[in-house]
């Protein structure tokens, strides 16, 4: 059987994880105020969410907008949303953290994806915020992760193109290099062919600004996408 590329899509509300779904996505990102870059979620939407929702759902860990140099209070708070997580039946968490020098922390790192555990932990955007990439990739596997959400340090995967190709070569299927950031129907092609990444993410809002309300508008963006990937069979990519 033929394997695709994965699509994850970046939602804030149950509506729009269904329309996803629908439209063919394989995996949510499940966050609240995307316009702020995504904080954890309530348990409530957590709940609710997963009994509608039948592909994986990883759920964001993050205590607030901002930095991702968390206190030890945030770090504990980041303990707790996990530990609710693994309750209500995610698939997978979301996180970042930093040290002041914005290099990754990988202690705390790796204490929260011992906590995930048996969940994946997705490095998220705080990625592109280090000032050597090629050096944090290296900390967030020493940390434990199993994928890494980046942009390659651009505003856009698609600007960024160039560094996730250069981030999914070094990393030698030792971690997931999943690109994100501003990929739509109008690129998702162009991105795949530049990075040869195997995973990509995607919110829409390059095409649908937050919050997601239009829920059919939505599903048909997600669709778009999703059709595009299974034009490009990923034995057909290397």
């Amino acid at each position: 059987m033929k394997k695709y590329p994965l699509l994850e899509i970046c939602v804030e509300t149950r509506e729009a994880a269904v329309a996803a779904e629908r439209g063919g996505a394989d995996r949510i990102e499940l966050c609240e105020d995307l316009r702020v870059g995504g904080v954890t979620p309530s348990a409530d939407l957590i709940r609710a969410t997963r009994s509608q929702v039948h592909i994986p759902i990883f759920v964001m860990i993050r205590p607030r907008s901002g930095d991702f140099c968390y206190s030890t209070r945030e770090f504990i708070v980041m303990i707790r949303a996990i530990a609710m997580a693994k309750q209500s039946g995610m698939d997978g968490v979301v996180l970042g953290l930093l040290h002041a020098d914005r290099r990754v922390d990988i202690e705390r790192t790796r204490e929260l994806a011992e906590q995930a555990r048996p969940l994946p932990v997705t490095f998220h955007r705080a990625f592109d915020d280090t000032p050597n990439l090629s050096q944090a990739l290296e900390d967030v596997i020493a940390a434990g992760a199993a994928r890494i959400l980046t942009a390659g340090g651009k505003a856009s995967a698609e600007e960024g193109g160039g560094a996730v190709a250069g981030l999914v070569d070094a990393a030698r299927n030792r971690i997931g290099i999943l690109p994100g950031g501003g990929i739509s129907g109008v690129n998702i092609e162009r991105v795949l062919e530049c990075t040869r990444a195997r995973e990509f993410h995607s919110g829409l809002s390059s095409v649908l600004p937050f919050p997601q309300t239009d829920h059919v508008a939505f599903e048909a963006e997600v669709r778009k996408l999703a059709e595009l990937l299974r034009r490009h069979p990923i034995e057909r990519q290397r």
